[in-house]
Order: C-alpha cells, then sequence, then structure tokens
C-alpha cells in the first residue's frame, strides 16, 4: 500500500483514484482524493474520496449504501495516480445507480468492446 506522504498530489492537492473491480477488471469509477482521504480509505478498507463538487470528504456508500471495499492500491510509475482493487459491497458505484459510471461510448460500444478485450474497429459509416 502507497504511503500517502510519498504520493505527487496537483496543484489542488488531489489524486486521480481509478476503482477497478478485483474480481472482473472492470473500470467502475474515476474520482479524487486528498492525502486525508487517501489515508482514512488505507485505514478502514473503504473507498473515501474527496467530492470536487461539493468540497468535502466523501466515503462511498455513506448516503445509498454501495460501500466498496478496498482490497489493494497501486501507484503509477509517477506516484500521481491511484488505482484501487475493488469488491462493491452494494449493486451499484454511478451514482446514476448504475454498476459503473463508464458506460458504451458511441455506436457499437466501441469503448466497452476495447475494454473487454474485443476487437473493435470504427462504427459503420466512419470514413
Amino acid at each position: 500500500m502507497p504511503d500517502p506522504d510519498q504520493l505527487r498530489y496537483d496543484e489542488q492537492g488531489l489524486i486521480p483514484a481509478i476503482l477497478q473491480d478485483a474480481a472482473s477488471g472492470e473500470v467502475l469509477m474515476l474520482g479524487y482524493m486528498n492525502r486525508e482521504t487517501v489515508r482514512r480509505t488505507l485505514e478502514i478498507g473503504q473507498a473515501v474520496f474527496w467530492s470536487r463538487s461539493r468540497r468535502e470528504v466523501w466515503h462511498k456508500g455513506a448516503t445509498s449504501g454501495d460501500y466498496v471495499r478496498v482490497l489493494s492500491v497501486a501507484t503509477d510509475c509517477d506516484s500521481d495516480a491511484l488505482v484501487l482493487q475493488v469488491e462493491l459491497l452494494g449493486g451499484a458505484v454511478c451514482h446514476t445507480g448504475a454498476r459503473s459510471c463508464f458506460i458504451d461510448a458511441g455506436p457499437g460500444g466501441a469503448l466497452r468492446a476495447v475494454a473487454l478485450g474485443g476487437r473493435a474497429g470504427p462504427p459503420a459509416g466512419a470514413d
């Protein structure tokens, strides 16, 4: 697990954090953490973020009941981004009620096909 004091936060004191389903590899969400929420996440083993819109600490699931258990945390090579391998304790991560915040992008769901390892060519009619 990373040391929160060794991470490289942006000028607002934030670091992007990707939630990825540990079992399936599905990317679920992109959120932001500050030093405090990284520490809290590591302490309690559940995802805690900084809400940029509300400007407050956001314990994922505290309102919805859709808590997220954090199984591991990895940094990228520059220590300025995190990937959290997680287990969903509820049915959804997205505020819309969807399992993932990432949805099909455009005709044929090319983004989904690529993410799932399929071959995705250009949409029909694309030049």
